[in-house]
């Protein structure tokens, strides 16, 4: 029987693809740069590889954040500076939020039932206040930001800094949900978690990393609970 929960935040909670696109196309805009979708994608793709870098330890959060503007600006060829946009683009990013479909009415419900604990990878300054805009830290019996915390998923040493935090922690009944294998399930099964792949689009899985589980919708998951 499951007991406690672990929540990816971003693509799992809150819509994070959605804030990347408004904060960055605002960022840009102000920086004079004409936002196009190519632009929009292009910095998303960099965006994902500079923090896979970062999961595999080849890089630091500082040269992650610099980093996927830079290789966006010299592949564009424009002179604008990535420390400025870095800036402005973390500047809208605090502001507001934008939650996955049935995200609040499940967390309501869950933290009834389960011991609820939020981990992300995120900059504490940007998650601290998306949570706070979207009223949502009362769910969690515990927030783990990978800043404070130290490590990143899938880091083995994140979850110990979780496991230790959590009084009389077992993780033969506990499970993590993300969206992301590399970072949430890759990290979650190496912990020895139950671990549960939000994947909503259902793009097919091209790693060699197997989750316990997938889903398609929080609805979904609710109901997996029962079954675990």
């Amino acid at each position: 029987m499951i007991e406690n929960i672990f929540f990816d935040l971003d693509d799992t909670i809150l819509d994070f693809k959605l804030a990347e696109r408004t904060a960055l196309s605002k960022a840009l805009n102000e920086l004079g740069v004409e936002v196009t979708e190519y632009i929009i994608e292009r910095y998303s793709e960099y965006n994902i590889s500079q923090w896979k870098r970062l999961e595999l330890g080849e890089i630091s959060r500082e040269q992650v954040k610099v980093n996927r503007y830079k290789l966006l600006f010299d592949e564009l060829g424009i002179d604008v500076s990535a420390q400025k946009a870095t800036e402005l683009y973390e500047n809208y990013l605090c502001i507001g939020h934008y939650f996955i479909d049935g995200a609040p009415g499940i967390l309501q419900e869950l933290c009834k039932k389960y011991n609820l604990y939020l981990v992300s990878n995120g900059e504490k300054r940007v998650q601290d206040s998306r949570l706070a805009s979207a009223d949502i830290s009362k769910y969690f019996k515990g927030i783990f930001i990978s800043e404070v915390v130290g490590f990143e998923k899938p880091n083995y040493g994140f979850f110990e800094y979780c496991f230790s935090a959590i009084n009389g922690f077992d993780r033969d009944k506990s499970v993590i949900i993300g969206d992301s294998l590399t970072s949430d399930i890759k990290g979650g099964r190496n912990a020895g978690l139950k671990s549960v792949w939000f994947n909503p689009k259902k793009t097919k899985n091209t790693t060699d990393i197997t989750p316990d589980y997938e889903v398609a919708s929080l609805e979904e998951f609710k109901t997996l609970l029962l079954s675990m």
